[in-house]
C-alpha cells in the first residue's frame, strides 16, 4: 500500500472495527470472502478460502491467485463476476476507501455453480500434485471439499457481500471512526432483514402453491385410504401457514397451541414412543392475547435438546399458572438440561451475553426480547430449572384479552 505507515495503520485498525460490527452479518455467510488489496495481499479472510485454492491456485497463502488478481481492476463500484481457469465461481467488489493510496476489494466465491459441478471431476489431480510437488491423495481431497451451491443461493450471498463492502467503504470515508455507527436496534433490524432475505431466497417456490399441492397431496393420500399420511400433510400445510406470519399483532393463545400440538403430533409419528407430551391450560387462559410463536422455538428446544439425546426418549409439559394480572407458560421437559456453557450465560437474566455461537440458547434470547419489546421490562423468561432431571422455561407475559 503506497502510503505512510501511520496512516496505514490507522485505516487497517478502522478496517478491524468495522469488521467487529459485522461480526454478526458475516455468520450468515456460507461462502468464502476475502479482503484483500490491488496489489494482491489478502488482508483477512472472512470466510476462509478453500484449501484447493491455497494449496494449487495461490502463490502464498497471504497473495490472491493470479485469476483473482487480474480482476481487481474496476474503476467503480461495479461488481464483476469471472468463472476462473479450474471452474470456480468468483466476484470481485471494489471498496472506495477515500484514501487515495488505498483501493481495497471484497472477493467472493471459489465455490462451483450446481449446474457446473462436473467440472470438479474434470481436473487432473496427478497433474496438479506433480505441479506443485505434493501427494496426490492430498490434491484429491481439497478437490472434493470444494463447496458447490445453486445460483439462487450464490445470488443471496453476493447481496450480503455487497452490504458488508458498502458498510466498510462508508466507515472507511469518514475521519471519525464513530460516525455512520449503527445503533443497536438498526443492526438487529438489518440483521433481521438480510435474514428473511436469505431465507426467502431459498424458498424458490411460490407459498401458495407449496399449500395448494400439499392439499392435492391429501386429497390422493383421502382416496388411498392413507388416513394417517393425510393428517400428516394436514398439520404440515398449517403449520407452514402459521410460520410465514410476520405481522405485529397478538393472537390468541388458543392459536399458538393449536400449532404447537400439530407439530408435536408431527413429531410423535417421528419418535413413536420415544415422545410423550401433555398440554395442560385452562380454556379461560387460551383467550389471554400473546405474541406469536413465542412457543414453538422452546417447545423445539425442548425436543431437540431435552428428549431426542435420550435412549428412551422423553415427555414435554406445557402448563401455565395465572397471577394477579399475569400470568405464567411453562414448557417442561425431563432431559439432561441445557449446557453448562449455556447456564452460565443465562444465570442472572441477561441474556445479552448469550453469543449467536450458543445455539441452544439463540432462541431463548429471541423469544426473551420479543416479549420485552411487547410489554416492557418486568415480562419475558427465566429458565426455572436446568439439570439431569429436565428443564422448566418460564415465560411471564401480562394478561390481554
Amino acid at each position: 500500500m503506497n502510503i505512510p505507515l501511520d496512516e496505514k495503520n490507522l485505516l487497517l485498525e478502522r478496517i478491524r472495527c468495522s469488521l467487529r460490527k459485522l461480526n454478526n452479518l458475516l455468520s450468515l455467510s456460507k461462502i468464502p470472502l476475502q479482503l484483500v488489496t490491488a496489489d494482491g495481499n489478502t488482508i483477512v479472510e472472512l470466510n476462509p478460502s478453500p484449501d484447493f485454492c491455497k494449496k494449487i491456485c495461490q502463490r502464498r497463502r497471504d497473495y490472491i491467485c493470479e485469476d483473482y488478481h487480474n480482476h481487481c481492476v474496476a474503476p467503480d463500484n461495479t461488481i464483476t463476476r469471472f468463472t476462473c481457469h479450474c471452474g470456480l465461481y468468483n466476484f470481485v467488489i471494489p471498496i472506495h476507501t477515500g484514501s487515495a493510496g488505498l483501493q481495497l476489494f471484497l472477493l467472493g466465491g471459489q465455490i462451483y455453480e450446481e449446474q457446473f459441478v462436473y467440472h470438479k471431476y474434470m481436473l487432473n489431480a496427478g497433474q496438479l500434485a506433480k505441479s506443485k510437488k505434493i501427494e496426490p491423495q492430498e490434491v484429491a481431497k481439497a478437490i472434493g471439499r470444494i463447496q458447490s451451491m445453486a445460483q439462487a443461493q450464490i445470488t443471496t450471498y453476493e447481496r450480503m457481500a455487497q452490504y458488508i463492502a458498502h458498510n466498510l467503504a462508508e466507515d472507511l470515508k469518514t475521519s471519525d471512526t464513530q460516525a455512520g455507527r449503527l445503533s443497536l436496534e438498526k443492526e438487529l433490524l438489518e440483521r433481521k432483514i438480510i435474514d428473511l432475505e436469505t431465507k426467502n431466497s431459498f424458498l424458490v417456490v411460490n407459498p401458495h402453491f407449496l399449500f395448494n399441492t400439499l392439499n392435492t397431496i391429501a386429497r390422493v393420500a383421502y382416496y388411498e385410504k392413507s388416513r394417517k399420511t393425510e393428517e400428516l400433510i394436514y398439520c404440515l400445510s398449517d403449520l407452514l401457514r402459521y410460520n410465514l406470519k410476520q405481522d405485529n399483532e397478538l393472537h390468541p393463545l388458543s392459536e399458538e397451541l393449536e400449532n404447537i400440538k400439530k407439530y408435536l403430533y408431527i413429531q410423535k409419528i417421528r419418535f413413536k414412543d420415544r415422545l410423550e407430551y401433555e398440554i395442560n391450560i385452562p380454556d379461560e387462559m387460551q383467550q389471554y392475547q400473546i405474541p406469536n410463536m413465542i412457543l414453538q422455538p422452546l417447545v423445539e428446544n425442548a425436543l431437540l435438546h431435552g428428549v431426542t439425546p435420550k435412549c428412551n426418549g422423553g415427555n414435554i409439559r406445557i402448563t401455565a399458572r395465572k397471577q394477579g394480572e399475569d400470568f405464567t407458560l411453562f414448557v417442561n421437559d425431563n432431559g439432561y438440561g441445557f449446557p453448562p456453557e449455556i447456564l452460565s450465560l443465562v444465570a442472572d437474566g441477561d441474556y445479552s451475553r448469550i453469543k449467536t455461537h450458543a445455539k441452544s440458547g439463540i432462541g431463548l434470547l429471541s423469544t426473551h426480547n420479543r416479549i420485552r419489546h411487547y410489554f416492557g421490562t418486568p415480562y419475558g423468561l427465566t429458565v426455572r430449572q436446568s439439570d439431569f432431571s429436565g428443564t422448566t422455561i418460564a415465560i411471564y407475559l401480562p394478561i390481554r384479552q
